[in-house]
């Protein structure tokens, strides 16, 4: 009876600990998950439909919807950037929209968002690798393979203190030491032959 009771007994806490969060740090449970950036107008990894691309003039910017905020966040940067495009043998790639001081309280940006460096809710726009303000489409000739147009998110627990004439390099030292979380949404493009 007793070896019977016993066997019940491990098998019992052996299925409840199964059942119990794993976690790292001395039983703490699991991570909480990390800010994700994603759109409705195309999957991450997917092909960004044309509409959103240079295929396209004056084409407006997809819609994007970010959660998992980290605790604290004062503001976002976004950055578009296309890493697949070296310029003039410089390791510099191309820069296609870069907006900082969105509020922290934002969880995305609308679809079309207007080519204006300040918005009512503080949030900048910088100029892009074209010299204007606001979004560029991706725009890779069909003769090349695909680029990855990489949206990065960065959630910062400070507002920037720079205006529209920033540059990437300002603001990417400007965030140093205030980054709470990053989210990363890549869409592919390359231009219908």
């Amino acid at each position: 009876m007793f070896k019977k009771t016993f066997y019940v007994l491990a098998v019992l806490v052996f299925t409840v600990s199964l059942a119990l969060p794993q976690g790292k740090g001395g039983g703490k449970g699991s991570a909480a998950p990390g800010l994700a950036l994603t759109s409705p107008d195309f999957q991450d990894g997917g092909v960004i439909p044309d509409k959103f691309t240079q295929a396209v003039q004056g084409a407006p910017s997809p819609k994007l919807e970010w959660t998992n905020v980290p605790m604290g966040t004062q503001s976002f940067v976004l950055i578009l950037h296309d890493p697949d495009a070296a310029l003039a043998k410089n390791p510099e790639d191309v820069l296609h929209w870069m907006a900082f001081n969105i509020p922290g309280t934002a969880t995305g940006l609308a679809g079309g968002q207007p080519a204006t460096a300040s918005s009512s809710d503080g949030m900048i726009q910088a100029k892009n690798r074209g010299g204007n303000v606001g979004y560029m489409g991706p725009g890779n000739p069909a003769q090349n393979p695909y680029h990855h147009y990489t949206f990065e998110l960065f959630a910062l627990d400070t507002k920037l203190m720079l205006g529209p004439d920033a540059t990437r390099p300002d603001v990417l030292k400007a965030m140093e030491g205030h980054i709470l979380g990053k989210g990363v949404l890549v869409g592919r493009f390359k231009r219908p032959q």
